[in-house]
């Protein structure tokens, strides 16, 4: 799929996201005459990422994986662990008996961005490592190292680009977090997992509700584009698929 092509695409999952989360918080509520506060209405609803996670399944029926084979139904995707006994997760690739691949989608918005951040750092940590766990204990054999992957899209606003205090009682804080806002901790963050190869790609992007009839994003940082994390997934996919002929 060629540049044009996938941004026309990206643009179509974000108009989703944001049509989707507004459709939820205005239907929230109708059956009982009460609604979730705030953004818990459209967040309690799911399905908001489902377009990105579309787009990803086009992108691997691409690379020569079938329909049969990318397992995406809530249900149904669902991975044995280690600390715990199973994990459902947002994507898997699945040929036969083999585990290509795994994707976690995330998103948030505002307001709540501190307790959030610190919700997401350690909902992804936990996860990887459960599964990395699992894996050596055998949980998906025969498959090899299967591939996993990390998607973060957050709001574009004020909050989320403004400078963020740090409190630092103890001792002080790592290079690198003074001054920054939860975009830049989220572009940390998401490089960081990569660099410590608990995930293999990480995704992060951000868009605004202001340019969500044109599905307007930004992408922080370049390593961290969807572009590089479709890539190097569909780069295993194929490889896989060559293998098999």
């Amino acid at each position: 799929m060629d540049q044009k092509t996938l941004d026309k695409k990206i643009r179509a999952a974000v108009k989703k996201y944001w049509h989707t989360r507004q459709s939820q918080h205005e239907r929230q509520g109708t059956a009982n005459g009460s609604k979730d506060a705030g953004n818990r209405a459209a967040v309690t609803g799911g399905a908001h990422i489902d377009g990105f996670i579309a787009l990803m399944k086009e992108l691997l029926y691409e690379s020569g994986l079938n329909d049969a084979e990318i397992v995406v139904a809530r249900r149904s995707a669902i991975l044995p662990g280690y600390f715990r006994p199973t994990k459902q997760w947002d994507l898997l690739a699945i040929a036969g008996k083999n585990l290509i691949g795994i994707i976690e989608f995330k998103s948030q918005v505002g307001p709540s961005f501190g307790n959030n951040f610190n919700n997401r750092v350690e909902e992804a940590l936990g996860n990887a490592t459960d599964l990395w766990k699992a894996f050596r204990e055998g949980a998906f054999r025969p498959s090899e190292r299967p591939w996993l992957g990390y998607f973060m899209l957050l709001e574009d606003c004020p909050a989320s680009v403004s400078s963020v205090r740090v409190d630092e009682p103890n001792f002080p804080v790592l290079e690198g977090f003074r001054n920054t806002s939860y975009t830049d901790r989220y572009r940390i963050f998401c490089e960081r997992l990569v660099l410590e190869r608990l995930y293999d790609a990480a995704c992060f992007m951000t868009s605004n509700q202001e340019g969500a009839a044109l599905g307007n994003y930004s992408e922080p940082s370049a390593e961290l584009s969807f572009r590089v994390f479709a890539t190097s997934l569909m780069g295993r996919a194929t490889a896989f698929a060559k293998m098999r002929r």
